[in-house]
């Protein structure tokens, strides 16, 4: 609008068609809200903003490369045993990344047979090796500065660097 000279009150439909098609940004569709508190004071007349475009995955992993990245994350002893079993886990059964740092050891159900993964309400089952990387996970000590022994907080299957919390989904 002021780039364009513009008054709250000479806002069109045009306007903002125009300025939701140059944004770059998803954030752009946010204006929806403004635009509903300004039409429900009666400061601009009633505009639209459409819904946010699905956002589908641009590169999805075909079979050929799939299987050959499930099987170093299952057997490469040079990748540190976190990123192997979150690859692992990832390859096979695609959680969001926000559901797997949120894993626990109370997500893994080990029987004397067979090893399940929680994720939502039904388990999965593990295949062995991936069992034993999560079950290394589980078990291996999680270093925590010296405050935090006080209060453990939960424990992690990939815990962050702030003690109790997860390790962000950036990491």
């Amino acid at each position: 609008m002021d780039q364009r000279g513009l008054v709250l009150a000479a806002l069109t439909q045009g306007h903002i068609d125009d300025w939701i098609t140059e944004a770059t940004s998803q954030r752009r569709y946010l204006i929806r809200h403004f635009l509903k508190w300004t039409t429900s004071r009666r400061l601009t007349r009633e505009l639209t903003v459409p819904s946010i475009q699905s956002q589908e995955p641009q590169n999805l992993l075909d079979e050929d490369d799939r299987w050959p990245l499930l099987q170093r994350c299952l057997a490469d002893d040079a990748l540190p045993t976190d990123v192997r079993a979150a690859g692992a886990i990832t390859l096979l059964f695609g959680p969001s990344t926000e559901r797997l740092c949120h894993l626990t050891p109370e997500h893994l159900k080990f029987g004397d047979k067979h090893a399940h993964l929680v994720l939502g309400r039904h388990p999965v089952l593990l295949p062995p090796r991936l069992a034993q990387l999560l079950r290394h996970l589980a078990e291996q000590p999680q270093l925590r500065p010296q405050l935090s022994r006080v209060h453990p907080g939960t424990q992690r299957l990939f815990p962050g660097r702030v003690p109790g919390k997860p390790i962000s989904t950036t990491a």
